[in-house]
């Protein structure tokens, strides 16, 4: 993979708030081969009700040549906030989304979101 067609510096990384987003950024692999990240601060809307959803997502992957960089996934996953969508269909856009952005098949990102419970139902979501 050509590395020269990638910024070196990170946008979001050391800049307080989340107005230096710039997409999910990614460096170089140190020469990990499994990389999992969990995160509590996933949320969206009822694309019906447009009542809260609060969701634990959890994204892993096997890496080859680029990592994901854990800032700029925590102000992508904020994104989601205001916006309608469906459990299982953002288990699949984030997964989608975090494979083009470390130039992996989608396969190779396992995406799992657990919906906690609201009506009495918890959902849980594997793409």
């Amino acid at each position: 993979m050509d590395t020269g067609t990638r910024p070196t510096d990170f946008v979001a990384l050391g800049q307080a708030g989340s107005e230096h987003y710039a997409g999910l950024e990614t460096f170089p692999n140190p020469g990990v081969s499994h990389v999992e990240m969990t995160s509590d601060e996933l949320a969206a809307v009822c694309p019906i009700t447009g009542q809260p959803d609060l969701y634990i997502a959890s994204i892993e992957y096997s890496p080859t040549d680029r990592c994901l960089e854990s800032k700029s996934l925590k102000l992508y996953l904020n994104g989601f906030r205001n916006e309608g969508h469906f459990c299982e269909a953002l288990a699949v856009k984030i997964r989608d989304d975090v494979a083009q952005a470390l130039e992996l098949p989608s396969e190779k990102v396992r995406v799992m979101l657990e919906q906690k419970a609201r009506g009495g139902i918890t959902i849980t979501a594997t793409s």
